[in-house]
C-alpha cells in the first residue's frame, strides 16, 4: 500500500506527491540517479548505476525503512520520480541522531520541492523521537545550503578537503538542526 505524506503545487504550478518509495519505482530510481551522475550533480555517486545495482540498493533501502532504520520520502510529478530524500537513523548512543540526504532532478529545483520534502522529514523524524538532524553538503552547493538554512539548519563545522571533484578538493560543510 502506498504511503502518501502530502501533496502540493510548486511555484510553477506542477502538482507534487510526497510519498514513501516502492519497489515498483526501480526504473524511475535508476533513471533519476543516472541523470544526476550525467549532470555532474554534487552527490557522492560518481558512476552510472546498473539496474541490478540499483535494485540491490532499493531493496536494502526499503528493508531499512521497514525496520525503522531510515525514513524515505520521494517526490513524484505526473507519475515520475523527480526527487529523493532520506534520514538515516543512528544506532546505540546515536539513536537520537538522523543523517539527512536529499537530491532533486535537474528541472525540478528552486520551485519548493526540496523545502517541502525536508519539512516532511523533520516532522517524521520528530515522530520517531529523533532530537538532532545532521547533513553534509559541498561548500560550493550554495542553493542547497540556502534551503537548509531556510528550514533551520545551521553550519556547525567543516571537514576540509573531504570531497574530491575531479582534480579539485572541496570542504564538506556540516550542518545540524536540533528538533
Amino acid at each position: 500500500m502506498e504511503k502518501i505524506y502530502g501533496q502540493f503545487d510548486t511555484k510553477d504550478r506542477r502538482r507534487v506527491i510526497l510519498r514513501a518509495p516502492m519497489m515498483s519505482d526501480l526504473d524511475d530510481f535508476l533513471e533519476f540517479i543516472n541523470s544526476l551522475v550525467d549532470e555532474g550533480a554534487e552527490i557522492p555517486v560518481e558512476a552510472r548505476r546498473t539496474r541490478e545495482a540499483e535494485a540491490d540498493w532499493l531493496g536494502k533501502l526499503l528493508a531499512d525503512v521497514e525496520k525503522g532504520f531510515a525514513i524515505c520520502v520521494v517526490g513524484e510529478i505526473d507519475g515520475k520520480l523527480v526527487a529523493n530524500s532520506e534520514v538515516r537513523i543512528g544506532t546505540g548512543i546515536r539513536r537520537h541522531v538522523g543523517g539527512l540526504a536529499i537530491a532533486l532532478k535537474d528541472g525540478y529545483r528552486d520551485v519548493g520541492i526540496g523545502t517541502e520534502m525536508i519539512g516532511v522529514l523533520i516532522e517524521e523524524s520528530r515522530k520517531v523521537g529523533l532530537k538532532l538532524l545532521c547533513l553534509g553538503v559541498y561548500e560550493s552547493n550554495l542553493r542547497a545550503r540556502h534551503v537548509y538554512e531556510k528550514v533551520g539548519f545551521r553550519e556547525v563545522g567543516r571537514m576540509p578537503k573531504a570531497i574530491r571533484k575531479g582534480d579539485q578538493y572541496l570542504d564538506e560543510v556540516v550542518m545540524a538542526l536540533e528538533l
